[in-house]
């Protein structure tokens, strides 16, 4: 994929040129977002304005021809045979590859990806799409997703203490809906809530409606953790050192589980306020998203175990991922 930011402030000669932003600003937020690998969050900062805004910016941009992004696959590297091959190891519905991706910006480069998913899932309004926290989610829905009017998006997993948004689901939540044009559904609970917090939970009519949203949803869009062990950042409620969790292989949606699939359980675990395993068996289209060569033991064990069907990663992955399945190890 290349990406071109058009010099200048004239508007292009092509019928596009009725923008609903000064050029100037446009021009000025896709340099910085695609120049200098600045954050929605640091441009909004830099520019005085909200980050919903700096995302309208960058797509107004894309829009009036500002910014050009052109997406190519290269002759005879078969990338397609690649992800038939990964689907049919890993017992999927279809695999989605994007270019090998580099550095800590992984959401932004599996996006396309992404969004060829969303849109094979054919979600229509009143269908519930689920999303879970992390860093790669999180910036997967910051990207140009597919317009999906009337879909409900809620969270798949209660909000973590930590304070980085990634942990934040309302948020991101929040971020999916505007982007495809949803409806977001709050969960008001944290992940972990202690046993006096539990018991009215289960009676408030906010968190009952989010669990039904659980049980009819269409679609997922999650992420899958490493090993907890081997983890440099994780959520603080997550006993790492606990005796349980040296099986586990990584998590979807903070539920952890081993390299044969099995869920692992460590201390308050069975208070975790987050999708079962089991709904998201049950899920037509669960679409996970990630990369990275040290997660290839988490997603080839929630891959066989059918916490997932659908996977979004990069070529790397794709390849490691068919080496560890076919390995007679």
């Amino acid at each position: 994929m290349s990406v071109r930011v058009a010099g200048g402030t004239d508007p292009p000669e092509d019928g596009r040129s009725t923008a609903r932003f000064p050029t100037e600003l446009m021009f000025e937020a896709a340099s910085q977002y695609y120049d200098e690998d600045a954050t929605q969050a640091e441009i909004a900062e830099r520019l005085g304005v909200s980050r919903p805004t700096v995302s309208r910016l960058l797509a107004e941009a894309r829009r009036v021809g500002i910014v050009e992004i052109t997406v190519r696959l290269p002759e005879g590297r078969g990338d397609d045979t690649l992800a038939a091959q990964v689907a049919n190891a890993l017992r999927l519905q279809q695999v989605y590859l994007v270019p090998t991706v580099s550095g800590t910006a992984t959401g932004r480069w599996l996006a396309p990806g992404v969004a060829r998913a969303l849109q094979d899932a054919s979600l229509a309004a009143g269908d519930v799409v689920l999303v879970s926290s992390g860093l790669t989610v999180y910036g997967c829905v910051q990207q140009e997703l597919p317009l999906m009017p009337g879909v409900i998006v809620a969270p798949a997993v209660g909000g973590q203490e930590e304070p980085e948004p990634w942990y934040q689901t309302n948020l991101i939540v929040s971020l999916l809906a505007d982007r495809i044009g949803g409806r977001p559904i709050y969960l008001y609970a944290p992940a972990l809530p202690s046993a006096a917090l539990l018991r009215p939970l289960m009676k408030e009519p906010s968190f009952l409606r989010v669990q039904q949203l659980w049980a009819r949803a269409r679609c997922a869009l999650i992420g899958v953790g490493g090993a907890p062990g081997a983890r440099t950042v994780i959520p603080s409620f997550v006993p790492t050192g606990s005796v349980g969790l040296r099986d586990a292989v990584g998590d979807v949606c903070s539920r952890f589980y081993s390299a044969a699939g099995d869920p692992v359980k460590y201390p308050g675990s069975e208070r975790l306020v987050a999708i079962s395993f089991d709904l998201l068996h049950r899920i037509p289209s669960s679409i996970a998203v990630a990369a990275g060569q040290d997660k290839a033991a988490s997603i080839l064990a929630a891959a066989r175990a059918g916490y997932f069907s659908r996977l979004v990663t990069d070529v790397a992955t794709a390849s490691g991922l068919l080496a560890v399945a076919r390995s007679p190890r």
